[in-house]
């Protein structure tokens, strides 16, 4: 990988030139480095991805994995070099095909998912949740692995109230999506 240049603050323009087997996201054009998630992260971000990808089948919302870049905050006549927070959540939930390009998704997407680990538990509980409830995500879900709880916010007047928290063998409502249940009990793998 190519060490990146000294700048002080960086665009989506400068990650589409970066070298693509390295994982950025941009905090107000301040890059951080995205490690590998865990094998426990794989399966449990997967088992969320498919239940949600089964549901969706045939309906107009998708849903889309990590790596996948949201520019938050990109308007619609934005060029990259005017776009100075990108995202990768570990899954997205967007129902308005509009929103998204062949670099990913601008603007909000109705719901996200992050899957917490001790590297990234700070960042998605503060830095993320706020810039979520900013941009307008309808709904956040913060994926606790170690307690193998599920924490879910929900977008009122502007900002996130505490939908409910859900147990490993609980089955958790997807609020923007009509009748969609989460099944935690095949989500998180055994001890």
């Amino acid at each position: 990988m190519a060490p990146l240049p000294q700048e002080e603050r960086y665009s989506f323009a400068d990650l589409l030139e970066w070298d693509d087997s390295a994982r950025y996201e941009l905090y107000d054009g301040v890059p951080v480095a995205l490690a590998s998630p865990s094998n426990a992260h794989q399966i449990v971000s997967g088992e969320l991805f498919r239940q949600i990808a089964n549901y969706l089948v045939g309906k107009r919302c998708k849903v889309y994995s990590a790596p996948f870049d949201v520019r938050l905050f990109e308007e619609k006549d934005d060029a990259p070099a005017n776009v100075s927070v990108v995202v990768q959540p570990d899954l997205s939930v967007i129902c308005d095909a509009s929103k998204t390009d062949g670099h990913g998704c601008k603007g909000a997407p109705d719901m996200v998912v992050e899957v917490t680990s001790p590297s990234t538990q700070r960042r998605d509980r503060l830095t993320k949740f706020n810039l979520y409830q900013r941009a307008g995500v309808r709904e956040y879900w913060i994926v606790d692995l170690d307690s193998c709880i599920v924490s879910v916010y929900v977008l009122e007047d502007g900002a996130y109230h505490a939908a409910a928290t859900y147990g490993a063998g609980s089955s958790v409502p997807v609020g923007v999506l009509e009748d969609c249940t989460i099944d935690l009990s095949t989500v998180f793998p055994n001890p």
